[in-house]
C-alpha cells in the first residue's frame, strides 16, 4: 500500500471513528499532498512516496519550532496541540535507523567515496541518498558526517 493510500484510508477510519483531532490533521496532510501534486502536474511529474516523505519531514520540522516557540511564549495547550500533529505525521514515516546502522552506513559511503576531508562530504551524502532514498533522514546524517570529516 502507497504512504497516499494508507493516509486516505487512515482519514477515512478517523472520520468513522468521529476522531475529529485526528482527522483535522489527516486533513492537513493531504492537503500538503495536493500542494504537491499541483506543483508537479505544472511540471509535467507525479509524485511518489519519495516526494512525500521529505515533505512529512518539513512539516514536523515547522512543527517542531512552532511547540517550542509556544512553550517558551507559555501557551503549553497550542504545543501540546502540535506535538500531537508532530506524532501523527511521525507514523507514516519509515522506521528510522539506530545510531549504530547509521554509523556503519556512513562508514562505508565514506570508505567508497575515499572521502578524507570536508571537502568530500557532497559525494558522501550523494552516495548515501542513492543508497538509502527518502527513507534517512538527511538533517540527521548531516551532522554526523561532518563530524566524521572533520
Amino acid at each position: 500500500m502507497s504512504l497516499r493510500e494508507q493516509i486516505s484510508a487512515d482519514l477515512k477510519t478517523a472520520m468513522k471513528a468521529k476522531e475529529m483531532d485526528r482527522v483535522a490533521q489527516i486533513r492537513g496532510i493531504t492537503a500538503k499532498i495536493k500542494d504537491l501534486d499541483v506543483a508537479a502536474r505544472a511540471k509535467g511529474g507525479e509524485i511518489g512516496d519519495a516526494d512525500i516523505v521529505p515533505m512529512l519531514r518539513s512539516m514536523i520540522k515547522s512543527r517542531t519550532e512552532s511547540a517550542t516557540m509556544y512553550r517558551d511564549g507559555g501557551r503549553p495547550e497550542l504545543a501540546e496541540k502540535e506535538e500531537a500533529e508532530i506524532t501523527t505525521i511521525k507514523s507514516y514515516l519509515p522506521p528510522e535507523m539506530d545510531d549504530a546502522a547509521l554509523e556503519t552506513a556512513i562508514n562505508e559511503a565514506v570508505a567508497e567515496t575515499g572521502a578524507s576531508s570536508m571537502k568530500d562530504m557532497g559525494k558522501v551524502m550523494g552516495v548515501l541518498k542513492a543508497r538509502f532514498g527518502a527513507s534517512l533522514d538527511m538533517g540527521r546524517v548531516n551532522g554526523v558526517v561532518k563530524a566524521k570529516l572533520s
